[in-house]
């Protein structure tokens, strides 16, 4: 099976056609509305020059041509809705858990990341790729062309999710990489220190990028369906210990609740887009809830 094929799977490919066919603004306001939404005016840059015809309006004439050559010209110009975009991915041993799912953190996320990467060179915008644990593992130079996400898939399906990972030390240094302003969609389970994360993500914000933060946890991670006593064992330090989940899952949902708003107001303050998903999500109901929320915004 192609790496395209693994995770542009028959669901997902029919999830990302329904966000096309279902959602214009996508193209309309999403991604070109995050520099420049098409319902207050575009940024526009001048494209060439055809003969006035009926119907035209006379306010788009160039008079400066009419006077040299006595014949009536419109000024075409070309809206400047295109967004360069980057696809960051968690590489972190944690985001290969999964409990019950068929999908893990990781394999959840690539589908999000293949959907949007979709999008944007459907739409002919550029796009990248950025994996990272410790450090910065492969970077793709962001393209516009078809093949890019191809080229996208092919590498996430050689990337593997292990070891610790250092979120706030990469997004630094990816700061200091992308010179021009873009679309930054980190995708990642944050099992990291909040302050520093948000330093990071405020540091790109100061820099003009958008970001979404696709807060992405197991499902298990978000319900705690666990029950009596369980051997929990830390995936990026080969730790265990066992507790009493019963006696603990009140405690555990109210610590994430208190993560997850933490985190909500942060960005919201910052002007980060947060997304909290869970691997029970379907991607098209998660994308879309999401999109239309953006869409609303504008």
């Amino acid at each position: 099976m192609s790496s395209t094929e693994k995770y542009l799977k028959p669901e997902v490919i029919q999830s990302v056609s329904r966000l096309d066919l279902r959602a214009r603004f996508i193209v309309e306001g999403f991604l070109s509305g995050l520099h420049a939404s098409p319902y207050h005016g575009f940024s526009v840059e001048f494209s060439e020059h055809r003969r006035y015809t009926q119907g035209d309006d006379p306010k788009d004439i160039d008079w400066l041509v009419y006077a040299k050559t006595d014949r009536y010209y419109i000024k075409k110009y070309q809206a400047e809705t295109n967004i360069t975009g980057y696809l960051l991915m968690d590489l972190s041993a944690s985001m290969a858990y999964t409990y019950r799912q068929q999908l893990t953190k990781f394999d959840y996320s690539v589908c999000l990341a293949a959907a949007l990467g979709y999008l944007m060179v459907h739409q002919q915008d550029p796009v990248g790729l950025v994996t990272f644990d410790e450090k910065i593992r492969n970077s793709l130079p962001a393209r516009s062309r078809r093949s890019q996400l191809g080229n996208i898939l092919a590498l996430l399906a050689k990337a593997q999710p292990v070891g610790p990972t250092e979120i706030a030390k990469n997004l630094q240094q990816i700061a200091a990489m992308i010179k021009h302003r873009s679309l930054i969609m980190l995708f990642s389970d944050l099992l990291a220190e909040p302050e520093s994360v948000l330093e990071s993500l405020n540091m790109l914000r100061y820099q003009g990028h958008d970001i979404i933060l696709f807060h992405v946890l197991d499902e298990a991670e978000a319900n705690f369906p666990f029950q009596g006593m369980v051997d929990f064992k830390d995936p990026e330090t080969g730790e265990s210990v066992v507790i009493d989940a019963d006696g603990i899952r009140g405690d555990y949902l109210e610590t994430l609740k208190e993560l997850r708003d933490r985190y909500r107001q942060e960005c919201l303050r910052l002007g980060v887009d947060y997304v909290s998903l869970d691997t029970s999500m379907q991607f098209g109901n998660a994308l879309l809830e999401y999109l239309s929320q953006r869409k609303a915004r504008f």
